[in-house]
């Protein structure tokens, strides 16, 4: 490789210096961590904390606060240059996993989808308007390795599954309008692997290899500041190494 090229594959991999940087889902574990580091990174000048308790609010499962929330950030000076969304559910008082078909249900069903996919979707049609036009820029939105079709060898947690296949469905389909927008810009779904948060708590017993939130943050961030614009509309787990659809 000539030195010109590893320079033009250095510009093409770094954040241009003094954007903002914005995270969804900021009350949640990975979510936290995620904001508490990128507000000690020199290269932005702003870090924006959005969840359903921040001023302004935002609720997935309601278009109206994402729009408001994207309409405040697009008043602010700079270039939004990390738009991470860290929103999901896997449990709740009212839904939790399915074991078998069985246990399938409208209600269940319909919540899931709107947290996991639905909601990051119109995230994606509010905020990738805000991405810049030149310089590298990231839209990174939480997924799940159980999400993957072709490594589903397990079965069970139907609506979770199906809710992040369909997030990665989203992910891949803006990424193709995004490359034809925004020249250097970045649209992908992240793997955080098992993370000690509300999410996992019910399952951190199973034998999995779970870690905090703190790791979680450094990974995906590491991995976000390794992305270039060819690895756009991927699925990356929290090592950078890419999962089956």
């Amino acid at each position: 490789m000539s030195e010109k090229s590893g320079e033009a594959e250095s510009r093409d991999v770094d954040f241009p210096p003094g954007g903002i940087a914005v995270v969804i889902g900021a009350g949640g574990g990975i979510g936290s961590a995620v904001a508490k580091i990128l507000r000690n990174d020199l290269r932005f000048a702003q870090v924006v904390s959005l969840g359903r308790s921040t001023s302004p609010a935002i609720d997935v499962t309601r278009e109206d606060t994402i729009a408001a929330a994207a309409g405040d950030i697009s008043s602010l000076a700079g270039d939004v240059r990390l738009v991470f969304d860290a929103t999901g559910i896997l449990h709740s008082e009212t839904v939790s996993p399915e074991k078998s078909w069985r246990d399938l249900g409208m209600t269940r069903m319909a919540e899931v989808f709107a947290v996991n996919a639905f909601g990051p979707a119109l995230l994606m049609k509010h905020f990738l308007p805000l991405l810049p036009g030149e310089g590298k820029s990231v839209f990174a939105t939480l997924s799940a390795r159980v999400g993957s079709i072709g490594d589903n060898g397990y079965g069970g947690w139907y609506s979770y599954r199906a809710s992040k296949a369909a997030l990665n469905q989203f992910v891949r389909t803006a990424a193709i309008e995004l490359a034809r927008r925004r020249k250097g810009a970045v649209c992908v779904a992240l793997h955080p692997g098992t993370v000690d948060t509300r999410l996992s708590e019910p399952f951190s017993k199973s034998g999995l290899d779970v870690r905090p939130p703190q790791e979680a943050a450094r990974d995906l961030l590491r991995v976000i500041d390794g992305l270039t614009a060819g690895q756009t509309g991927g699925f990356f787990d929290h090592r950078g190494e890419e999962i089956p659809w």
